[in-house]
């Protein structure tokens, strides 16, 4: 695959009373001091401080299907904080979240925040108390629909997977998801194998459900090619004879574009982060959480839609829950019944075969089980 708040109140220490003056007080009480209220760039490079002192390093566990894929975070978050070492390793969510399993299980922490798109696993991992409790800056304006109440987790911003074309279609791309059974696309679509990916096979219920078996069996007729990973059938559009795919994000700038269905069901959902309880750098990592839900790093950082109710949509996009074929939550609920979730999987799984190629990434195989850096390192 391809990842809100309000200022804290700061207490304000009173002044001790003069002993001349302490039966004045006693007599007439002072009046109440207006709390003062820090931005949430002082209560950042608060953080900061603290997060040098500590050692300075943070490794964070993101979910994707290429390396390199969350660099515009480490990039952008190593900018404004230029003596943070940072490592972002990317893998399935499916991988990091076993992976993180195994580290609390053997004792053996070594990622300080995950964000992933397994949104079901941050319920499961508060329960068991594997979390550390911690709202980041600015916490009051992150959606509703996409925190913990207690403060265990969060959605950080939203992904989406939807039509990624060639640019060169022009208005003859497909935009609808019946429009990718037109005869002219016939060996020219490019699709993630859905039984690889909880989001792609998600895309794919969503339509078996409003069209049908009978709908996948005709795009299946089309002979299109199935690919590990969300970014290289993105990639793939516009190259090789390939004009399309649904079920991914992005595509090469200039030769594919990113277009939402007008009525057939898409994706969105909260890329949802936490701090490990046993997190190595703890300081790091709410430092790193409060940044990435910083009002200045959701405007600017993210590239999507945010997951604040203060930061408007991306250009030409309508609010994320304003969307009537599009449910932002509806991954979760998929993903929180994994019983029916793995029987459609194998049901698929018939249709367009097993899994094929190595994990995008991690293609040397080098991540094992506890990585500190996309290159294998283990902590």
């Amino acid at each position: 695959m391809k990842s809100p708040h309000k200022a804290w109140a700061v207490a304000v220490a009173l002044g001790v009373l003069a002993a001349s003056g302490a039966t004045i007080a006693a007599a007439t009480p002072s009046p109440k001091p207006t709390p003062k209220h820090t931005s949430e760039e002082d209560q950042l490079q608060k953080l900061y401080k603290e997060a040098v002192a500590e050692d300075g390093r943070l490794v964070v566990y993101a979910g994707g299907d290429k390396p390199g894929q969350a660099d515009y975070l480490k990039d952008a978050f190593v900018k404004k904080f230029p003596k943070m070492k940072v490592d972002i390793v990317v893998d399935f969510s499916k991988n990091h979240d076993a992976r993180v399993d195994n580290q609390i299980a053997e004792h053996h922490v070594v990622a300080d925040v995950v964000h992933l798109q397994t949104v079901d696993d941050f319920p499961r991992w508060k329960k068991e108390g594997v979390l550390q409790k911690y709202k980041p800056v600015g916490w009051d304006k992150v959606f509703d629909q996409i925190k913990d109440k207690d403060g265990y987790y969060t959605g950080l911003f939203f992904f989406a997977f939807s039509n990624v074309t060639a640019t060169k279609l022009g208005g003859d791309a497909p935009v609808e998801a019946k429009d990718f059974l037109k005869p002219e696309f016939k060996n020219k679509l490019v699709f993630t194998y859905p039984n690889d990916d909880d989001a792609v096979l998600y895309y794919f219920k969503q339509l078996t459900d409003k069209y049908g078996f009978d709908y996948l069996k005709k795009l299946l007729a089309q002979n299109p090619k199935f690919v590990r990973g969300t970014q290289d059938s993105a990639d793939l559009v516009g190259s090789d004879n390939y004009v399309a795919s649904f079920g991914t994000t992005g595509g090469t700038p200039g030769v594919a574009e990113t277009t939402l269905p007008k009525k057939s069901p898409w994706v969105a959902w909260p890329q949802t982060g936490a701090i490990l309880k046993n997190a190595p750098h703890k300081a790091a990592a709410k430092l790193y959480m409060s940044w990435l839900l910083s009002k200045e790093a959701q405007q600017n950082s993210i590239g999507t839609w945010s997951a604040r109710t203060d930061v408007a949509a991306p250009a030409g996009r309508r609010g994320i829950f304003d969307y009537e074929n599009m449910n932002p939550l509806g991954l979760g609920e998929f993903m929180n019944n994994r019983t029916a979730l793995d029987r459609y999987k194998a049901r698929i799984n018939l249709y367009v075969g097993d899994v094929k190629g190595v994990n995008p990434s991690d293609p040397q195989g080098v991540l094992g089980l506890y990585p500190v850096n996309q290159d294998g390192t283990q902590g």
